[in-house]
């Protein structure tokens, strides 16, 4: 089992070469394609779409199909990672993805149902996790666990940049919406061609092994075994209680302009998206960068990610006390800058806690369900605070107490802490007689012990 405390080498125990130089920004293109698509189409497109064809039920057929598509998307993942996996391919995944995606929006955009709208938007969501697992395993694949920090941090900057695009472009297309369902499936198929044409597919080096034909029930608990990891359980357990807060929130807000916020005269709630998002994901950005930075520095993850998943919680109270286009531009900022944060570093984290490096990408798969499977209820959650409760008040604050909740998830992981690269003793003047401290020198196990376990609970 690869344990998370040691640094990886240059060369990755599969025996795949070190990164290439121009791989991070070949997926930081790839996850800014993928984000402008899913904040383009989610918060501005599809509710558009879905207001326009049952205006008097908008909250709860919004709130619908997107739990049920989430569904989709929650099995999709692992699934795909898991195949391209046993495959050790991962363009073949990225491209099929893609060009799926990109023929499936062209055909939601020419639908007139409300039953049609959400059955092509599930089968998206499907193709588009089919892309996104074979993306995720790069990182874990092909990074050493001591870069991780700095690589998250680029290739989540595909948050900021992508959401910011394809926000843009969906509120300057809001009422074409065929035009904005293709222009941002043709920029998710490009990146995929991009991203396969010029970072080649590194096969395994070891041969292919038939696995003994197990039980069904066999077969599932070795696909979720990862969660019996304990830290791998309690990241996944923050992360999804974080992505509920937020999708509960965010996934509404087009709403939340047009009923619950007082707009300046003129501005219309599409043309608000299209002012708050780049606020928001210029923050996500500054934050992404600093975060995974000094993450990496201080050779801490846990702190970063729980100190912004606090932030994210309390933020929410912003729109509740001041729900005013001012309100609003605040609560943006202070939410990018605490969602970037963590999700850059919790990213990172992750990927020191995977239980099996030859089971990355089938891991990272499980761990997406921590973000599509929040999604599922998401939208049910918020479409019965919003109905049951009296508006969006109460939805803000429920938003909030998750997140809060997802902090205090951080707190029983343990070992996410690399030790320091070699390098020559480092010099320090503290006092007034220079000293040298040098780096602790691990004491070597005795040939018949292992070293101790990590938990396994």
């Amino acid at each position: 089992m690869a344990t998370p405390e040691v640094a990886e080498p240059s060369v990755p125990p599969t025996g795949e070469p070190a990164p290439r130089r121009g791989l991070l920004p070949l997926l930081l293109v790839a996850n800014s394609a993928m984000m402008a698509l899913y904040m383009g189409v989610g918060s501005v497109l599809l509710p558009t779409q879905v207001a326009a064809i049952a205006p008097d039920d908008k909250v709860a057929v919004l709130g619908l199909i997107g739990g049920v598509s989430a569904v989709f998307a929650t099995a999709f993942n692992p699934i795909a990672g898991a195949l391209s996996d046993r495959s050790g391919r991962r363009n073949p995944w990225i491209v099929g993805g893609g060009l799926a995606s990109l023929a499936l929006l062209a055909l939601l955009g020419n639908v007139g149902t409300a039953l049609l709208v959400g059955i092509v938007w599930c089968l998206i969501q499907a193709t588009m996790n089919v892309f996104q697992a074979a993306v995720t395993a790069i990182v874990p694949d092909r990074i050493p666990a001591a870069r991780r920090g700095t690589a998250s941090a680029l290739v989540g900057l595909g948050l900021p940049i992508g959401g910011t695009v394809g926000v843009l472009i969906a509120s300057r297309t809001a009422d074409q919406l065929r035009t904005g369902y293709l222009i941002l499936g043709a920029i998710v198929a490009g990146s995929a061609l991009l991203l396969s044409l010029f970072c080649r597919d590194v096969a395994r080096t070891e041969p292919a092994t038939e696995a003994p034909a197990r039980p069904k029930g066999a077969q599932l608990a070795a696909f979720l075994s990862a969660l019996a990891n304990h830290d791998f359980r309690w990241a996944f357990i923050g992360r999804a209680l974080m992505v509920l807060g937020y999708f509960s929130v965010v996934g509404y807000q087009l709403y939340i302009l047009g009923d619950h916020i007082t707009l300046p005269e003129g501005l219309t709630p599409p043309a608000a998206m299209a002012v708050l998002t780049p606020v928001s994901m210029v923050a996500m950005a500054l934050s992404t960068v600093v975060g995974g930075l000094l993450s990496d520095r201080w050779n801490r993850r846990k702190v970063f990610v729980g100190v912004s998943a606090a932030l994210a919680g309390l933020v929410m109270v912003v729109p509740v006390i001041s729900p005013t286009w001012t309100g609003m531009l605040v609560f943006s900022a202070l939410n990018g800058l605490a969602f970037g944060c963590f999700m850059a570093v919790d990213t990172a984290l992750v990927t020191l806690v995977l239980p099996r490096a030859e089971d990355a990408a089938r891991d990272m798969g499980v761990l997406n369900i921590a973000n599509a499977g929040p999604q599922i209820i998401a939208p049910f959650v918020a479409s019965a605070v919003v109905t049951g409760l009296g508006g969006y008040t109460p939805l803000f604050l429920v938003g909030g107490a998750l997140s809060l909740v997802g902090a205090l998830a951080i707190l029983p992981i343990r070992s996410v802490r690399c030790p320091p690269p070699p390098g020559p003793p480092v010099r320090s003047s503290g006092g007034r007689t220079p000293r040298v401290v040098r780096p602790p020198v691990p004491t070597p196990a005795h040939p018949r012990s292992p070293p101790l376990p990590r938990s396994n609970l």
